[in-house]
């Protein structure tokens, strides 16, 4: 059983997410992990991680250009393969971004990508020169930075298996994906308001954390999602 970890230009973390399902695959057995570019590699492969850091456009463009989003339709789409996208790898399902203009996605899980607006009142500071700075250590370019529990919708699905529980996750992103289908969202985060912390349709699933940088629960989500046989 082959794992494709998609390299689209050293983008995504790569080295951290091998390694965090290495240690995944030893649990479960039987699971080879190859990091590839190969668009014929990503075809035949039995499962597909999509890891993702960076721009949305930028992102796409990498995954086009060899071939690799045509090769991942006819893995995921036609053949039904289990799929797991993070970070940018899950906002790239969506129908389109508006980060830095208007982006097309996959359209796997029919919504949109839009930068995160706190709800008025929370956490919003005003500067010394006027500014609207939110959240108050200043980091607006990347305002969700760092761990948050999740707000599961549906416990009962197989990659969230144990997971039901307030559970920490990491979290580095400026934008999240909303489903036009709210059946499709798994989990939320509460930071300044909720945020699009999973989703999940059929055979595919997408987190906006980082599991490889999870620990012990990002692991735990890992392990679930090489045995998860939709």
């Amino acid at each position: 059983m082959t794992v494709a970890l998609i390299d689209y230009g050293g983008a995504g973390n790569l080295h951290s997410m091998r390694k965090a399902l290495e240690r995944a695959a030893a649990e479960v057995g039987g699971q080879r992990i190859a990091t590839t570019r190969d668009p014929e590699e990503v075809a035949r492969a039995d499962r597909v991680v999509l890891p993702g850091q960076g721009a949305f456009a930028d992102c796409y463009r990498s995954l086009a250009a060899p071939g690799i989003i045509e090769a991942l339709r006819d893995c995921v789409t036609h053949r039904g393969r289990p799929f797991l996208g993070t970070c940018i790898g899950m906002q790239l399902m969506a129908t389109t971004s508006y980060e830095m203009g208007v982006h097309s996605g996959f359209d796997w899980i029919p919504g949109k990508v839009v930068r995160i607006t706190p709800q008025p009142g929370v956490g919003v500071v005003r500067t010394t020169d006027g500014k609207l700075v939110w959240p108050p250590h200043g980091f607006w370019w990347i305002p969700h930075c760092g761990w948050n529990d999740l707000n599961v919708d549906r416990p009962d699905h197989p990659v969230l298996g144990g997971l039901d529980r307030l559970v920490d996750f990491y979290f580095m992103h400026s934008y999240h994906m909303l489903p036009a289908d709210p059946r499709h969202r798994l989990a939320a985060a509460d930071y300044g308001g909720e945020i699009t912390a999973a989703v999940a349709r059929d055979n595919m699933v997408g987190t906006q954390f980082h599991p490889e940088k999870s620990q012990a629960a990002g692991i735990r989500l890992l392990t679930n999602f090489l045995r998860w046989t939709p």
